[in-house]
């Protein structure tokens, strides 16, 4: 049951009008974050709605207002795990599936429209974040710690703390908690599961720079009256242990000899220090590059660390992740915080250096480049000219390129991850060819995009005894509702001006569109259902709702559940027993939807491949007609390395409605034949099998990475979320969150050039 009824509001009194709700929240929802300032969730379902209503957007000046559009109270219900206890649910995304408003923007929306009964308000602090880049951001989910105190460590209490308190913080909180008289002197500890304690020294420190996280354990211990300290000699064996490079909490007891052996080598989770989920996810997946790893294990670096380069990072970069990849490999450790690896990066990449969510494969890209860069065993680069094909054979002019680049870059980052593609360019005007070779550290595939957008709607006929049918078709991706319908008319013989297009939302229908509307408005997650209007029959909204629902403390009333029902009956057998019958005949024939299509990793390769034509204002300079032409292109793949990196192309800038495209890529695990796609007719065979994965769930610009990435002592796969490492199987890695994949080339179809010699290319011209 809600607050307040259509019209009312939780403070008395009607909302204002539409224009005037407009003008009053704007500015404030276009407030800046300060910090200490408390910020609330809304359901981003009801807000939409809500703008719906006022036309916050200014898409439909024709709607304003609209009884149906109006939202109701604020209802936040979808963004629980569990309605009694109002806990969030995991993983939810700002704009996507909640709003943030301020606190002056949320007393007006509860002032105007009411709120749920028994629903809390949502409130969360702003908070700052980075080290280097200050920025601001609100903290919707809290630390949970488990505080306890070293002469009970059974007696465990859990609270929440945001990751910009300070350890000063917590230990007053302890202190509080477990009656510790001021006059005591006190200190910290603190461990994740079975890993060894860790001494909280810096009490001005904040949480997120000690890199404490969800679940972990923290101890305090008070000074005997002695003057000595009950955990004295596990501070002794700890202290053997700081980094000599580290600073406040870079600790590094997994160095400790005595400790015992907690993890296999390489299944070691990496601490989130503050939205690096990014990072430990590229880490993991590089971890996993046998060949790589192999190289830094074995200490072959140090040889060719490469301090002089204008194009490096002093080697310091290189040193930061053989230290990182000896401690993930070290098997002491079940997890590690990556704190050295980061300010290195961040030194030399300041996109890296706060702590906002950044992309995994930009990560990749960085790190790959500065490895190589730092361990180029060319010391000084030769300056070359480069050369035009100018009808040359193929396979001349792809070694040629291949030694020159060779010749400049040289390092175990080449060795591995570095192929060359073949790009053909074509004038339309004087059909001038040009064939240049570029090697290449990782391949972008575009996703099978179209123009078209493919609509599942639910048909509800006028006639009660027919049944309910869902159709599948394409509307353009900007049409308007009236596109939907006469598409869904060609198929139905249903005249389009018969039909009546509703949206469901919360188990009820929300919005009736007009025919004007764009398509646009439609979210992929919205459940339409057009229906077939008649003048014999009078059509009525049925909901499903359950009873004795508990909404609070001393409360219960009933929900709704389910998809709503239009049923249309004829005017004169309108009687409750005959409309309790159809009721029931329409729930049997409702249908389960279909699931959604998947595309093939080798359908995006062939749409790398396939030839373009280059847009007006990327135009390509003819050497022949002295001026720019949108020539076609073409690119092809010549030759591909040891490991080879798939980098799935899902963010789109261009759809302001979705960021991101989730499409079901479905890869191979074993047995990845690239050879197909090779061009050089001398290649040997390009069979691959998948060794790591980066996933990021979310929209772009948030959300959460993980990886899948096989273990090379046991060749099982796993599953690393940041800190923690579980067992994964083969029929859990391709999902639609699959983001870069990392294959590993058999040895047996290796080969050592990309091109033969240049005396068996004579006298071939493949142009």
């Amino acid at each position: 049951m809600a607050a307040v009824a259509e019209g009312g509001g939780g403070g008395g009194g009607a909302p204002p009008c539409p224009a005037m709700q407009r003008a009053e929240l704007g500015p404030l929802l276009a407030m800046a974050l300060r910090p200490g300032e408390s910020w609330y969730l809304v359901d981003s379902r009801w807000f939409k709605q809500w703008k719906k209503y006022v036309d916050f957007d200014n898409l439909d000046m024709f709607g304003v207002g609209e009884p149906s559009l109006f939202p109701g109270p604020v209802d936040n219900s979808g963004l629980f795990s569990d309605l009694e206890t109002q806990s969030l649910k995991e993983h939810l995304i700002d704009e996507l599936d909640y709003v943030l408003v301020p606190t002056e923007a949320w007393n007006k929306l509860v002032t105007w429209y009411g709120c749920i009964d028994g629903q809390e308000p949502i409130v969360r602090k702003v908070v700052e974040y980075g080290l280097f880049v200050k920025h601001c951001k609100v903290e919707v989910y809290l630390l949970e710690l488990k505080l306890c105190e070293n002469s009970n460590p059974d007696n465990v209490v859990s609270c929440h703390f945001s990751k910009a308190d300070t350890i000063a913080t917590i230990e007053k909180e302890m202190r509080k908690l477990f009656n510790i008289p001021a006059e005591k002197e006190t200190r910290l500890w603190n461990r994740y599961m079975n890993n060894p304690w860790e001494h909280l020294s810096k009490l001005d420190s904040t949480v997120q720079d000690a890199g404490l996280y969800q679940g972990q354990i923290v101890l305090i211990e008070v000074k005997n009256e002695d003057g000595t300290w009950p955990r004295q000699s596990l501070l002794a064996n700890t202290l053997c242990c700081l980094s000599s490079r580290g600073s406040g909490f870079s600790y590094n007891t997994y160095n400790c000899r005595d400790s015992a052996s907690l993890s296999q080598p390489g299944l070691c989770g990496l601490s989130n220090l503050g939205n690096t989920c990014f990072m430990n996810s590229a880490l993991q997946c590089l971890s996993n590059t046998p060949p790589l790893t192999d190289y830094f294990l074995e200490d072959r670096y140090e040889a060719e660390i490469n301090q002089d380069n204008p194009l490096g990072m002093r080697g310091e970069i290189a040193e930061a992740y053989a230290e990182l990849i000896k401690q993930i490999w070290s098997g002491r450790q079940s997890h590690v915080a990556p704190r050295i690896f980061k300010t290195q990066v961040g030194r030399f990449a300041p996109q890296f250096s706060g702590y906002q969510q950044q992309d995994s494969q930009e990560l990749l890209a960085f790190l790959l480049d500065g490895l190589h860069e730092d361990l180029n065993r060319v010391k000084k680069k030769p300056y070359l000219e480069l050369k035009d094909a100018n009808g040359r054979p193929d396979l001349v002019v792809a070694k040629e390129a291949w030694e020159n680049h060779r010749l400049r870059n040289d390092s175990i980052i080449v060795d591995i991850f570095h192929g060359l593609f073949k790009s053909t360019l074509v004038c339309p005007k004087c059909s001038k060819i040009s064939v240049t070779f570029d090697p290449f550290c990782y391949l972008t595939l575009p996703l099978p995009l179209r123009r078209d957008r493919l609509m599942e709607v639910t048909l509800v006929y006028a006639n009660p005894q027919c049944r309910p049918v869902q159709y599948r078709f394409v509307v353009p991706m900007m049409g308007a509702i009236s596109d939907l319908c006469e598409s869904l008319s060609k198929l139905s013989g249903v005249p389009a001006e018969n039909m009546v297009v509703t949206e469901v939302y919360n188990h009820r229908f929300h919005k009736i569109f007009q025919m004007d509307e764009g398509l646009n408005h439609i979210m992929p997650k919205d459940d339409i259902f057009p229906s077939e209007d008649g003048s014999e029959y009078v059509t009525l909204s049925i909901y499903f709702r359950e009873k004795t629902v508990r909404q609070s403390s001393n409360t219960s009333g009933t929900v709704l559940f389910g998809q709503p029902l239009l049923i249309s009956v004829l005017k004169h057998k309108l009687t409750l027993d005959y409309l309790y019958s159809v009721v029931l005949e329409q729930i049997s024939m409702l249908q389960p939807q279909k699931k959604k299509a998947v595309v093939a990793l080798r359908d995006c390769i062939e749409l790398f491949t396939t030839m373009e034509t280059l847009g007006e204002h990327d135009p390509w300079y003819c050497p022949n007609c002295k001026k720019h032409q949108q020539a076609t292109k073409k690119f092809d793949l010549w030759s591909l390395p040891k490991i080879l990196v798939v980098h799935l192309k899902r963010f789109s800038y261009s759809r302001y409605w979705r960021d991101k495209l989730d499409t079901v890529v479905e890869f191979p695990i074993r047995g990845l034949n690239m050879s197909e796609f090779v061009c050089d007719p001398r290649a040997g065979s390009y069979v691959y099998d998948l060794i790591a994965v980066s996933n990021h769930y979310g929209a772009m610009g948030v959300g959460h990475y993980t990886a899948y990435a096989k273990n090379k002592v046991n060749d099982k796969w796993y599953y690393f979320d940041d800190s923690s490492v579980s067992v994964a199987s083969e029929d859990q890695i391709v999902t639609k969150a699959a983001y870069v994949l990392f294959y590993q080339r058999r040895n047996n179809e290796e080969h050592a050039a990309p091109s033969p010699p240049p005396e068996e290319c004579d006298g071939m011209d493949t142009n």
